[in-house]
């Protein structure tokens, strides 16, 4: 660990509008490099996802931050919900709402037998006393539990809560209907998309990707890499579902949603 020079700030931002950042973590693998987006409303703020947990997100976001804030985890991975205990109001659907509540390592994907966590992965540390081996996802009871069709009023627009399975069990996206801006998590995004996790289950994310695609779309901010359009939007879908469509029925393929944790 000592051969590793400790960063001057483990995260970065850019301003995307008036109210909307993104929040990165720039010395850490990009390949799992989460994608925080930060909205601010004009009677609440939303942050949707909280990467690593490694650096105190909660500080570094302060100056920013003047109404109550919701910290969302759109699923419960590591790089996503790892910063989620840092935050008083934590949310995350109902589906993987034990696992945060718990921190249950294994289905954060950071339990040492799995291999997602590597030394390798940081190219500068958080700071002097990190190391991997003690890396965990803590334990933070969630104060609201999300489903489909919840609405999330910011004073000046609402998000509404899609459940979107099939990378985890408790996937969800947040969608603007007005805007038709999608915020995705790990449901999409311009990458390589991980369907054969133990959480994962193709059949579900077939369903998933057939209800996106009728989704009417402008913008989508995703969980991982760029933000892109309505045409990449579609070319992801069709292209996942060409590879992933079984020539049979499709009823004989109808998924079902993995085990709650």
């Amino acid at each position: 660990m000592g051969s590793k020079a400790v960063c001057e700030s483990w995260f970065s931002t850019e301003r995307i509008s008036d109210n909307l950042y993104l929040i990165t973590e720039p010395h850490y693998y990009w390949y799992n490099r989460a994608n925080l987006w930060l909205i601010k409303g004009r009677t609440q703020d939303i942050l949707i996802d909280t990467g690593l947990g490694v650096s105190s997100l909660r500080q570094y976001i302060a100056s920013l931050i003047d109404k109550p804030l919701l910290a969302i985890a759109s699923h419960i991975h590591f790089d996503h919900a790892g910063g989620m205990y840092e935050f008083d109001h934590r949310a995350i659907h109902a589906a993987e709402a034990k696992a945060l509540a718990c921190g249950d390592n294994y289905e954060a994907l950071c339990d040492p037998t799995q291999g997602w966590v590597h030394l390798d992965h940081f190219e500068l540390l958080p700071h002097a006393e990190f190391t991997v081996e003690q890396y965990n996802l803590k334990a933070a009871e969630p104060t609201r539990i999300l489903e489909e069709g919840d609405v999330l009023d910011l004073g000046d627009r609402s998000l509404e809560v899609l459940h979107l399975p099939g990378h985890s069990s408790g996937c969800i996206g947040l969608y603007d209907k007005r805007s038709q801006e999608l915020y995705s998590g790990d449901v999409i995004y311009d990458g390589e998309l991980l369907d054969e996790l133990h959480c994962s289950h193709i059949p579900t994310y077939i369903s998933t990707y057939e209800r996106l695609q009728k989704l009417p779309i402008d913008r989508v901010y995703p969980g991982h890499y760029s933000m892109f359009g309505q045409e990449r939007y579609q070319q992801i879908i069709q292209e996942y579902l060409d590879r992933r469509r079984l020539p049979c029925c499709p009823s004989d393929r109808v998924g079902f949603l993995p085990k709650t944790p």
